[in-house]
């Protein structure tokens, strides 16, 4: 069949590439703390593979020096923010109960 008689022909769309989010300079360490913390989520977990965009060798970097931060407790092991806006909330309310009495 003539390339030209195919009812279903596929557009050749341009797609940007997005860029790696590690660069070939940055150096992958514990101690490197604003790149580690780009590939953390808000509760404190590490991000997936496919989230982040990287490599299997650049994961398994990233995760070894993120454990390797967390034992040295340059990381939390869980991000812990809204515990404490809950801890502090019941001690409010707490207060506000003994007042009242």
């Amino acid at each position: 069949m003539d390339k030209s008689k195919r009812p279903f022909l596929k557009s050749k769309r341009s797609f940007r590439r997005r860029l790696p989010p590690i660069q070939s300079g940055d150096r992958i360490d514990y101690r490197n703390m604003s790149l580690i913390s780009r590939f953390i989520s808000e509760q404190g977990k590490i991000l997936s593979r496919r989230v982040n965009r990287l490599t299997l060798k650049q994961q398994r970097l990233i995760t070894i020096a993120i454990k390797q931060a967390r034992i040295l407790s340059l990381l939390p092991f869980l991000n812990n923010e809204k515990q404490f806006e809950r801890t502090e909330s019941t001690t409010k309310t707490a207060g506000l109960r003994a007042r009242n009495k």
